[in-house]
């Protein structure tokens, strides 16, 4: 795991040596043991990397260059099959100079070019500069596990693995004339803001599964190597399919052990975490290390299943209990997202990272299981309404849209001032930021259309985010073998009533009766419990005071949104009229965010 950063001048023009120091000083926490760039100020490029050192602990500093040294590759991430690509490099008379996985990706792209990329197995955005072609590639993995930003004003394009490592030299427009209010207009109905959008109207995403390509005329090459559209469903007996789920995500997980440093687990002792704890125990010899954050309160508190998981499989596990008000970390917490967010649960992954980064530098995760498999409660909530399997296709699209939205077209209109409901007047986010997935995957069954969405929209937008940027807040990597290609491809192969059963509502219905064998029946079916905080109970108590006055003195929400609706919204809210825990959360994040910038 490192961070990465640079830039592309089209007419030649290099920046200051003191202006990389400072990008490369805004993510050290990113990759505090390495650091290295590659600069030609003759070419207007550099590439340059913060490293977390993983792999090969002596030989893996970046930039790592050809033998000509027209050839500069940088990379955050890893790519969990170098072994196996080195070997065959190896056979085919490659000469390798160290052990890491980033040389490895260098000489696959001296052999076949930038296609190389279909090859890897891992979790990465990269940056090459090819002086003989004078050209510089930026390549993301296949569903944005590493993030990826760039700003191109036409003439020189920046790029970075946070936006605070290029934005305060990129730009210097206003902070009001450079928000984007259509990006605000999609966090409220998204509760983040969904790629390729950014609250910065000149900061893009790469987009997952896509490389860009710069040269000295004004417009970037882009090209998507990769979308999980292109699986076909088929029908599957369980067995076989359970034969082939359990290989691939063992396959998975034994590659993403791979490291020269200590490595460990998150173990919240839900099936996800517990069944990829199971599978690292397998193999290994000594104890798999585990963490987790428990709380006072029981309606909060999962330490008990993890510590059931922990034991079952001879962990050494560490748990600590949390203070539950965590609130006071949520300025600490955007300012490492660098955008609004949300979502509660980045306060106690921040605080499980502090804890596992005492131990370890490595963590395996579960994330994306929810997403593949159909474990959140709204697939079930949506897909039980009488007749909502058969709507006309527009219909079906529309309504799953507005079950998972936010802020509804009514709701923002209320809350808008005029002036921003005039230059939002017409901006769908239906339209503008969900229908074109919801196309891209109309061959797949409903439900697997609808995890479809959740795919493109929540994984990269929020929840990848937050394993990444609270990870990388505490300098430690987090590894998911959910969201190795293969198991994607998996899952969407396999028909959506192996995942959601209706009839018993049995959200991972598979998948459970798959992993029961190993984690045993206990952990496979408990109850799902979502890992957060009580803000709502907050809102309404002791830090009722702190968000009126929050929101109240908020210089970007007293511009945009009409004071007395937000108004209405925490007395509603507080009177226990309504509960509106989400609604005020996103509001308050957009208010502490930007308190942050000032």
């Amino acid at each position: 795991m490192c961070g990465i950063f640079g830039y592309w001048d089209r007419g030649r023009r290099a920046i200051a040596d003191e202006a990389l120091t400072g990008m490369a000083q805004r993510i050290v926490h990113r990759g505090p043991d390495d650091g290295g760039i590659h600069h030609r100020p003759e070419r207007g490029v550099a590439i340059g990397n913060q490293r977390l050192s993983i792999i090969d602990i002596a030989g893996g500093h970046q930039p790592m260059y050809s033998a000509d040294g027209r050839v500069a590759v940088v990379q955050n991430g890893e790519i969990f099959n170098y072994v196996e690509l080195a070997a065959e490099l190896r056979a085919q008379g490659v000469k390798l100079d160290t052990a890491s996985d980033t040389e490895v990706i260098l000489r696959l792209y001296e052999r076949e070019g930038i296609d190389f990329v279909r090859r890897l197995n891992g979790m990465f955005a990269i940056a090459i500069d090819d002086a003989s072609q004078d050209s510089l590639y930026l390549v993301r993995d296949r569903i944005g596990v590493k993030p990826l930003y760039f700003s191109d004003n036409g003439q020189r394009c920046f790029f970075g693995s946070e936006i605070k490592a290029f934005r305060p030299i990129a730009h210097v427009d206003s902070l009001e004339s450079a928000i984007d209010l259509e990006a605000i207009h999609h966090f409220l109905t998204f509760n983040y803001i969904p790629a390729p959008w950014t609250i910065w109207k000149d900061v893009k995403h790469v987009m997952p599964g896509t490389w860009m390509r710069l040269t000295r005329s004004g417009v970037p090459q882009v090209k998507r190597w990769w979308s999980l559209a292109d699986q076909q469903e088929r029908d599957y007996c369980f067995e076989e399919w359970s034969t082939e789920f359990m290989a691939t995500l063992d396959d998975s997980t034994r590659i993403r052990l791979r490291a020269d440093v200590p490595w460990g687990a998150f173990l919240s002792g839900g099936v996800d975490s517990s069944t990829i704890v199971g599978l690292m125990a397998r193999h290994v010899k000594e104890p798999v290390k585990t963490f987790c954050i428990g709380f006072v309160d029981p309606l909060y508190d999962e330490s008990l299943y993890a510590s059931e998981a922990a034991m079952r499989f001879g962990c050494s596990h560490t748990m600590e209990v949390a203070a539950l008000n965590m609130l006071d970390r949520w300025p600490t917490v955007l300012h490492h997202l660098d955008q609004p967010h949300g979502d509660a649960s980045f306060m106690p992954m921040l605080r499980v990272s502090e804890l596992a980064a005492k131990h370890v530098k490595v963590v395996l995760t579960g994330d994306g299981g929810d997403e593949l498999f159909a474990g959140y409660e709204k697939y079930h909530a949506f897909f039980s309404q009488p007749g909502a399997a058969d709507l006309p296709v527009d219909q079906f699209r529309r309504r799953y849209f507005d079950s998972i939205s936010l802020f509804t077209p009514q709701a923002k209109s209320a809350l808008y001032r005029p002036a921003m409901r005039a230059k939002l007047d017409g901006f769908d986010s239906y339209e503008r930021a969900a229908q074109p997935w919801l196309e891209e995957a109309a061959h797949f069954d409903r439900i697997n259309q609808a995890l479809y969405l959740d795919m493109q929209l929540l994984l990269s937008g929020n929840n990848l985010v937050k394993p990444d940027r609270m990870g990388m807040a505490a300098s430690i990597e987090a590894r998911t073998p959910f969201l190795d290609w293969r198991m994607m491809e998996l899952a969407f192969r396999s028909r959506g009533s192996t995942k959601l059963d209706l009839a018993s509502g049995d959200k991972k219905h598979w998948l459970k009766k798959a992993v029961a064998p190993l984690i045993g029946q206990n952990l496979a079916y408990r109850k799902k419990q979502m890992f957060t905080v009580p803000i709502g109970e907050w809102f309404r108590g002791e830090r009722q005071a702190w968000l009126r006055g929050l929101l109240g003195g908020s210089e970007l929400l007293n511009a945009h949104f009409e004071r007395a609706e937000v108004t209405r919204m925490l007395d509603s809210h507080v009177a226990g009229t309504c509960n509106l825990t989400r609604e005020l959360r996103a509001l308050a994040a957009l208010a502490l965010w930007y308190q942050d910038l000032r």
